[in-house]
Order: C-alpha cells, then sequence, then structure tokens
C-alpha cells in the first residue's frame, strides 16, 4: 500500500497571514491536532500543531533573565521570543517539514516517522500538498490489512459476537478500537493489534470462556514503537 490509499484528502489548512487565535479555534471545532499551512499560491510552506502552541505557553510563561545572560544568549532567543509572543501563523508554525509524495510505501512513512519522531507527514502531488498520513492512518491500516481475508458473520451469531466483545473490552490493556472480530456457527475470529503477547493470550482466554464459543482463531499484530503517543 502506498500513501494514496490511506492519506486523508480533506484536509484543514490554514493561511500563512492568519492567526493563532484563527489556528487554535480551526484545532478546536474539527478536532484535529495540527494544520498544514498554505501560501497566496496554496503551497505548502509550514506547519502550526499542538506542539508548537505547547512551546509557545512554555516559553510565554518563562521568567526574564538578567540582562548580562541575553548579552551572550544571541538570536536564538530573539527567535524563541517571536514564537512565543507573535499572533501570526508565520512566525510560530513549523518551516523546516517532512513530507512525502502520494507514490511512497506506508513502510517508508513508518520508518520516516519513527526516525523523524513526528506524528504525520503531508503527501505532495508536483508540490502540492494533496493530503496528510498520521500515525493513527497507519494503525488503522495495519489492523484492516487482514479484514479482506475473513468472512462475513450471519445475523444469527451477531449476540454471541457482542458476548465476547463485551468480554474483550474486560481485558486489561486490550485496545477495544483495534480489534476486530467475527463469529460463525460459533468459531470467533479476531484480529487487529496488540500492545504484547500476553495481552493477545487474554484476549483468547476471554473469548474462550463466552458460552457457546466452540473456537477461537487470534491473529494479532503488535503495535509499532513510533505509534505509542498517537
Amino acid at each position: 500500500m502506498k500513501a494514496k490509499d490511506i492519506m486523508k484528502t480533506a484536509v484543514v489548512s490554514i493561511r500563512d497571514d492568519g492567526t493563532v487565535e484563527q489556528a487554535v479555534n480551526l484545532m478546536l471545532e474539527n478536532h484535529i491536532s495540527a494544520l498544514p499551512v498554505l501560501d497566496s499560491d496554496n503551497r505548502l510552506v509550514g506547519l502550526i500543531s499542538e506542539g508548537d502552541l505547547i512551546r509557545r505557553l512554555r516559553d510565554g510563561g518563562a521568567e526574564r533573565r538578567s540582562w548580562w545572560l541575553e548579552m551572550f544568549s544571541g538570536e536564538g532567543d530573539a527567535r524563541d521570543y517571536v514564537k512565543a509572543r507573535s499572533h501570526r501563523v508565520a512566525d510560530v508554525m513549523t518551516r523546516d517539514l517532512v513530507t512525502v509524495d502520494e507514490g511512497t510505501l506506508l513502510s517508508e512513512i513508518a520508518r520516516t516517522l519513527e526516525t523523524r519522531r513526528i506524528k504525520r507527514v503531508p503527501v505532495l502531488r508536483d508540490g502540492n500538498m494533496v493530503g496528510i498520513v498520521s500515525r493513527a492512518d497507519l494503525v488503522r491500516a495495519l489492523a484492516q490489512s487482514t479484514a479482506g481475508k475473513l468472512p462475513s458473520p450471519a445475523p444469527e451469531d451477531e449476540p454471541l459476537r457482542r458476548s465476547v466483545e463485551a468480554a474483550i473490552a474486560e481485558v486489561p490493556g486490550a485496545s477495544v478500537n483495534l480489534i476486530n472480530l467475527i463469529v460463525e456457527n460459533g468459531n470467533v475470529a479476531i484480529w487487529g493489534i496488540a500492545d504484547s503477547d500476553f495481552v493477545e493470550n487474554a484476549i483468547r482466554v476471554a473469548a474462550e470462556n463466552v458460552d457457546g464459543v466452540r473456537s477461537v482463531d487470534v491473529r494479532m499484530g503488535r503495535l509499532p514503537a513510533w505509534a505509542y503517543g498517537i
């Protein structure tokens, strides 16, 4: 799979002449943690994220240092001052961006996110942004990768499936939003993501202990290190 197969194309963005207050409102209204920043030609020029805003709050509340320390601090602290106090998106955004093109393989995107310690990467086509891929998008793709190999449940199996789901929800450490299952004639197939072998075994035991379950087939993947803190 490639970036174009999983990227979000309906991306909320902001202009580089916008204000920090506008950026915050857009993030809150759309329940997102970052905004691509575009110039007047709709070219990607930066990204403003929760991380930028958190650093802004932290630096803005810092105590003023003595005058003789400031004499030796150089222009780096001047840049920090601007980021902490300016109301312009262009002053606060991150400009050193990592991007990929729409044909980039997901494995390469995963390595990029891990090595660069970032949570998302804009997707470009001919220099223009056409989407964005986040850690959450990669995890969902991983969780669903085997879904097409499993049969669809029959209506009469639905009550037992709900009972198995309820049992799995009680397993400590189980991320139920990353787990899928089907039941066919009492046979349970479970796939998705587990944090460890212990959690996977606990999920199997929980399913086996449900009345009416005849067999349990568990095929869980592991959450890669870069995905923690999505």
